[in-house]
């Protein structure tokens, strides 16, 4: 008998998809964003219907499941699975018709919601749901987990506006499950097809008046809305012939938050809304405990808002040390337990703050509340980013224990809720607990966590017992155990409990109508999989003990340090979505090439390998070898999960066991090769960009490789120090770091920054230091880094201080100091202190000009066009609003920052032959558009030089130093 195994490596001949079954690909699908992990036999991107039913009829034929996955983000483990993973995020993610008349659409399953909103919004009309991970997650997947989100008390939920599924049923047959009336149903019960046998079911078990009696009995109560408890057999209950009074009937609802367990969707129509009144404010009221806050929430919800959200002081807490969200956090007063944020939306400005001030009357009348700052515009945009950041900061927890998803979906009427949370509270506190409470307060859902440790046995029993507790307390108060992130592993077990013995059996016997062979995500709503079982982390195991050269102590070791990663999947959104990462997924639409994936596939290899060298295994090669080091997750990660230190660690415990490659060690070297080739400049830069010299040393023929300059900026600094030293010192002093970049290619950009600030008036000193090590750090030749990073903190420690900072111009140089020093120096206080004193050339200038030390009159008054492109490593480690604060001290400079992501260079990455085409295209995702689009006037401004480089490569266009703009409208130079 030929081994499955077998078969599915023949089943790659018969998709025109792609089927993975290497180890790598199984280690990264073996997860989602829940507590689960199963190794899949493997994975398939399929590529169209044709290819979804191959894949069905091949289920049936060697007994195994299909696990359905879009984005990956399921928090109840419904992606995780021992069969064969179904990725539709690739290549289903159409717009197959549009009706704005009839207000509908209709998609394939792997849209992301937030890019078809983009889509309907020049339209006035959007998809309301609406997740924290909107701007990832796709539609396919809020179908199969009947998604809701913050709008749910105003829009719905998914289940609200879904009009029709087209799905392949699990004998392979194609159908289209849509609204019906009387007659067409029976019509649908005719004949003998696995379609007819599901109406058939659903007619002959629903029509009875005692199941009928029986469902309403156990199901949730039907005023709340949020209600996913095993298959929604009450939602067809309204059909007439049922005993309601529809005169129709749509089994689409009943599929919808099915999990992918009775059929497979390939296309979704749907129901659209008109956006909402533009003229919102929102109100985020501060609290003193959580029971006060549930209390507000009845008084709230009388105000008919748009939504009512919840953050805790936990939430709050993790936010703190986010550097993304720091800044999101103006609005919170004092140090709250609890905030909900309740927004108003009208089509009148003052009638929306009418309305804001008599809802805050109403909570102070009922002594609710001690703060109630209203937000507008932009600030409420920022107040919903910190609350939808809260499932990923919850993994910021040092350590292992971590606020785990069991019972964080749990919905009650919400005029329950005070009474519920305070039982629940009461039931925490037995336990020992002291839970994370956030999310859907308005729509009775509270997020609730308990913090627990699911690599000990004693909190795995814990974890049972305190789900099983609290799904009895739901129970009690009529509610639903699963509100919109489904049942999955974590909750499937609890269903019988949820909605009674016979409700199951019924259950039980539509998924058997559905699906007779059990191909269907098995162990997911009926004969689930136990939810204590095939956990991510192995129970009261010996904790790897790991060697690294870089300090991970902050995350306690390095895998601990991947773990963080909880799989929330905020690398995989999208340019329109904004921000940086993940550049290489964007440019691949590979699950391979995110941030998740590479924490994921590090946990697992650090976790399972048996070789000494853990870290020498060539499927971490891969995983790694298309990340720009780019340092995007270091601020975008919710998690803070840095991968490109994770990277540098890897390649250089890699290359312990299998060596460093010639180009390799010429790029790491760079430096040190630039000093000899500047013996004669002309003849090395002909040498380089020969096409020969790229082809020996793998350098992408395409490229122009920069340009040595004639002579180093230190020359020419040597050359004209006495003259720069008889300027007059008015206002301080400072050391400039001269970086390999300035002192061997952009000398020009280092003669602007001296002479600019000698001349407004400040002493700056040139050391003889090292070089930056940058190269050898994204080389992962860690232990000259850390030879240059000991030099360095060395030399400066007795230098540098407030009164004399640290100043550089390339910003992935000089924030070496203030990132990868601080792991790898020895010295690690006076690496510290070094690190509170470092600037940016841009961060340096605005903190002068905010002193006054810096006149807006020394710059020209002419007016000029700016537009701001910004280094990976300065937007995650520094900040983009000091550039554009230096670039507006000329008054009528018109600055605007590009929303452009990472331009794909990446040092050396985009020089590398087998690089390019990604990079090139990291370029094309969001940079080289835009640039394309300006006029010939607009000054392109670029701190970094790889980032100059490609914009010359990618556009044809020159991009300048910010400081070279600056110096160029000194007065002095008019």
């Amino acid at each position: 008998m030929r081994s499955t195994t077998t078969n599915i490596k023949e089943l790659s001949n018969a998709i025109s998809g792609e089927v993975f079954l290497d180890d790598l690909h199984k280690s990264i699908y073996a997860t989602d964003a829940s507590v689960y992990r199963k190794i899949p036999l493997g994975v398939v991107y399929p590529k169209d219907n044709q290819d979804l039913k191959t894949l069905i009829r091949f289920a049936n034929e060697n007994g195994i499941t299909l696990i359905p996955r879009a984005a990956g983000t399921s928090l109840a483990g419904q992606c995780v699975g021992d069969g064969l993973v179904v990725d539709i995020s690739k290549h289903f993610t159409k717009i197959l018709d549009f009706n704005k008349e009839k207000k509908t659409v209709t998609v394939q399953p792997g849209i992301i919601r937030d890019e078809l909103n983009g889509f309907l919004k020049p339209h006035g009309l959007f998809f309301g749901p609406n997740t924290s991970t909107s701007n990832r997650c796709m539609i396919g997947g809020m179908i199969g987990n009947n998604s809701s989100g913050t709008t749910s008390i105003k829009y719905g939920v998914t289940r609200d506006k879904v009009l029709e599924l087209k799905v392949i049923l699990s004998d392979a047959s194609e159908v289209i499950f849509k609204e019906l009336s009387s007659e067409e149903f029976e019509a649908k019960r005719q004949g003998n097809s696995l379609e007819s046998n599901i109406y058939n079911t659903v007619f002959n078990e629903l029509s009875n008046k005692d199941v009928q009696q029986e469902i309403i009995k156990e199901f949730p109560k039907q005023s709340i809305h949020r209600r996913n408890n095993g298959y929604p057999v009450d939602e067809l209950l309204k059909y007439k012939g049922f005993g309601g009074s529809n005169a129709t009937i749509n089994l689409a609802k009943l599929l919808t938050g099915s999990e992918g367990t009775l059929a497979f969707t390939s296309e979704i129509t749907l129901q659209l809304d008109n956006l909402p009144p533009p003229k919102n404010i929102m109100v985020a009221a501060h609290f003193n405990s959580i029971q006060e806050s549930m209390e507000a929430v009845v008084i709230a919800m009388k105000h008919d808002l748009f939504t009512c959200e919840l953050m805790d002081k936990t939430i709050l807490d993790c936010t703190k040390n986010n550097r993304e969200q720091l800044k999101n956090r103006f609005f919170v007063e004092g140090d709250p337990k609890a905030i909900l944020m309740l927004e108003i939306c009208t089509h009148d400005k003052e009638e929306s703050f009418e309305r804001a001030n008599a809802l805050i009357a109403d909570l102070k009348r009922n002594k609710l509340g001690y703060a109630f700052p209203k937000l507008i515009e932009h600030e409420i945009h920022q107040a919903l980013e910190l609350r939808k950041a809260g499932l990923g900061l919850l993994g910021n927890i040092v350590g292992d224990d971590k606020a785990v998803a069991c019972i964080e979906d749990t919905a009650v009427d919400v005029k329950d809720l005070p009474s519920y949370i305070s039982e629940f509270s009461k039931m925490m506190e037995d336990f020992g607990q002291d839970a994370v409470y956030y999310a859907h307060a308005g729509a009775g859902e509270l997020h609730l966590r308990p913090i627990l440790n699911l690599k000990k046995q004693e909190d795995v029993v814990l974890f049972r017992e305190i789900t099983t507790r609290t799904a009895e307390l739901v129970k009690k108060y009529g509610g639903s155990f699963s509100g919109e992130h489904g049942d999955g592993i974590v909750r499937a077990e609890f269903i019988p409990m949820m909605i009674g013995e016979k409700n199951y059996a019924l259950l039980k016997q539509i998924k058997h109508a559905f699906d007779p062979h059990n191909i269907f995500n098995k162990g997911k709503i009926v004969d689930a999989f136990p939810m204590d079982k095939n956990l991510r982390f192995e129970v009261d195991r010996e904790e790897p003990q790991i060697e690294t050269i870089q300090d991970f102590s902050d995350s306690l070791g390095i895998l601990r340090a991947t773990e963080k990663c909880n799989g929330s999947g905020d690398c995989r959104k999208l340019p329109t979505a904004g921000g940086t990462m993940c550049p290489s997924y964007r440019a691949t639409r590979n699950e391979k090439d995110t941030t998740r994936a590479r924490a994921n596939a590090l946990r697992e290899f650090l976790t399972h390998s048996e070789k000494d060298n853990k870290f020498n295994h060539q499927e971490l090669f891969d995983v790694f070898d298309l990340c720009l080091s780019c340092k995007a997750c270091a601020s975008e990660c919710p998690s803070n999960v840095d991968v490109a230190t994770l990277k540098a660690e890897f390649l250089y415990q890699y290359q312990k066991e299998n060596g460093t490659s010639l180009r390799t060690k010429l790029f790491a070297n760079n430096a040190k090769l630039n000093k000899l080739g500047m013996i004669i400049p002309s003849v090395t830069n002909a040498v380089l960009n020969s096409k020969i010299t790229k082809n020996i040393l793998g350098i992408a023929v395409e490229r122009s490789v920069p340009k040595l300059a004639n002579k180093t900026f230190l020359n020419w600094y040597r050359a004209n120090k006495e003259r720069l030293g008889s300027k007059p010192i008015k206002i301080g002093e400072l050391f400039l770091f001269v970086d390999e970049f300035t002192n061997y290619y952009d000398v020009t950009i280092g003669i602007d920054t001296i002479e600019l600030l000698t001349d407004l008036g400040y002493r700056v000193q040139i050391a003889n230091h090292e070089e930056s090590g940058r190269s050898f750090i994204s080389k992962g030749i860690l232990h000259k880094a850390k030879s240059i990073a000991d030099s360095n903190v060395t030399f400066f420690k007795d230098k540098i201080s407030k009164e004399t900072p640290l100043v550089g111009i390339e910003p992935s140089a000089i924030l070496t100091f203030r990132d990868e020093y601080l792991r790898l120096a020895e010295d690690k206080e006076a690496a510290k202190d070094i690190a509170q004193n470092t600037f940016t050339i841009e961060e340096f200038i605005k903190a002068e000009f905010d002193k006054k030390n810096i006149a807006e009159e020394s710059f020209t008054s002419d007016i000029k066009t700016i537009k701001i492109h910004g280094h990976c490593h300065q937007k995650s480690l520094s900040n983009m609003e000091s550039t554009f604060s230096m670039l507006s001290i000329p008054k009528n400079y018109k600055v605007t920052i590009i929303n452009s992501g990472c331009c794909g260079m990446a040092g050396s990455f985009g020089y590398e032959k087998e690089h390019y085409l990604v990079s090139m295209q990291v370029g094309e995702d969001s940079l080289f558009p835009k640039i394309r689009n300006m006029n010939d006037e607009v000054i392109i401004a670029a701190s970094g030089t790889s980032c100059r480089h490609q914009i010359k490569d990618g556009t044809k266009r020159n991009a300048k130093h910010p400081i070279s703009v600056l110096k160029e409208a000194f007065i002095n130079n008019i």
